[in-house]
């Protein structure tokens, strides 16, 4: 079983990639307040006051996405796999599938 490589592909994005993403999205949802603000001027009646409603509440829902974190990309995280060694006994030839594990007495300190 060979290890599979490590891809550029598997690279998380680059941090300015990901800021202009929020700052898009902050944007867009800004440009929608300011349409409700303005509507709320003009529109009588009930839209009225579904666009005051709208322009109250959008700043907070604004900045809950734009900040709602990383976004993984598309794909599974590579998982690291442990792989088995042969064991080398004192003669020097190899024994195939014996994997040797040290005990926390062995291990180094």
């Amino acid at each position: 079983m060979t290890p599979t490589p490590h891809t550029i592909t598997s690279a998380q994005r680059a941090l300015s990639d990901e800021q202009a993403g929020r700052t898009r999205k902050y944007l867009i949802s800004m440009g929608i307040r300011t349409a409700c603000v303005i509507g709320a001027i003009f529109i009588p009646g009930w839209p009225r006051w579904v666009l005051i409603a709208g322009a109250v509440v959008l700043p907070y829902l604004a900045v809950v996405i734009a900040n709602g974190g990383k976004q993984r990309d598309s794909g599974t995280p590579d998982d690291v796999t442990p792989q088995a060694h042969a064991a080398l006994p004192a003669s020097g030839k190899a024994i195939e599938g014996v994997v040797i594990v040290p005990s926390d007495e062995e291990a180094p300190r």
